[in-house]
């Protein structure tokens, strides 16, 4: 019985050339969002020192926690361009996995410190400088909307690219609610508008960073992608490759959410030849279903593993429901 662990040879190569120009953009565009972020960070920081704004510190605090995830954001599209090794196999892509639901969990941090400081800025009121304030806030809303479109033209099927955008979006949204705060205040002098509105974004960011590390989460712990499905895709392939009887064992994952994975027994007819059934299979997984590293397990009459299973476990008959495993 022979292993096949070769890529599909069309839908690799197209894949990888594919996933290195985003990559290597990706990396120019995060570089450029961390730099115009961190730049004016200290501008806004110091702005809602002098004016006494919680929404400018809370958007300069945004700010500074970007400026380091857009950098984490960076080196990991950098490690993610090394090659493979003896111990790192699959190479460095994970790590912007890593990143996304690292920069998740940082954004909830942030967010729930900003929702403490505003409690406490609601039961003592502090004066806050209206004019000045305006004007720092435009200034921010302008760089957040440079570092934005920067990072929008970027792979947005990248939870790495994801993560750098949400935090920016983070940014953005904290400049708008400090604008609107200062014209609030300059207009009717109602400064518990400030922390408010401060709360408000902190909500809705921690909804988008909620689903962003439950999606990374099920990255790292392989779970099949949202945009495939594992029986049907089994079902298509012992459908359409002729001399194949059943695919069983079969998973499906992404390495990195955007580069899908899979590895599968193919029980072929007697006479077949395997090669041919192990191509077939490969170029049906990368031109239909879009998983273009595939490793292939050609089998005749009984499975290999079969003595590793209970009885009743993994049942390999056609008639078999999905939910007994006939596909695990």
């Amino acid at each position: 019985m022979a292993h096949s662990h070769d890529h599909g040879s069309q839908g690799h190569d197209h894949s990888h050339g594919a996933g290195h120009v985003h990559g290597s953009t990706d990396k120019k565009r995060v570089l450029i969002a961390a730099c115009l972020t961190a730049g004016f960070m200290v501008a806004e920081a110091l702005g809602g020192l002098l004016t006494g704004s919680l929404a400018l510190l809370a958007d300069a605090g945004h700010m500074l926690a970007d400026s380091i995830a857009l950098g984490l954001a960076w080196y990991a599209f950098h490690l993610a361009g090394r090659p493979a090794t003896v111990r790192l196999t699959y190479g460095f892509g994970r790590v912007k996995t890593l990143v996304a639901y690292t920069n998740g969990i940082a954004i909830f941090a942030i967010a729930l410190w900003i929702i403490y400081e505003a409690w406490q800025r609601l039961l003592t009121p502090a004066p806050v400088l209206g004019g000045p304030m305006l004007v720092v806030a435009i200034a921010g809303l302008l760089v957040n909307i440079a570092a934005f479109f920067v990072l929008h033209g970027g792979d947005r099927e990248s939870l790495n690219m994801r993560g750098a955008i949400l935090h920016v979006l983070g940014d953005l949204l904290g400049s708008v609610a400090a604008i609107t705060a200062a014209l609030i205040i300059l207009a009717t002098g109602w400064t518990p508008i400030d922390p408010i509105l401060s709360v408000l974004v902190s909500l809705l960011i921690l909804s988008t960073a909620w689903s962003l590390m439950r999606e990374a989460a099920h990255v790292l712990l392989e779970g099949v992608p949202a945009s495939l499905d594992r029986d049907l895709i089994a079902k298509d392939i012992e459908g359409t490759v002729k001399g194949v009887r059943e695919v069983h064992h079969m998973h499906v994952w992404s390495l990195d959410g955007s580069s899908n994975m899979a590895t599968l027994h193919a029980c072929l007819n007697d006479g077949v030849d395997a090669h041919k059934a192990v191509s077939a299979i490969k170029k049906r997984l990368a031109a239909e279903h879009g998983i273009a590293h595939a490793t292939v397990e050609p089998e005749f009459g009984q499975c290999a593993d079969s003595h590793h299973e209970h009885d009743g476990e993994h049942d390999h008959a056609h008639d078999a429901p999905p939910h007994h495993g006939r596909y695990h």
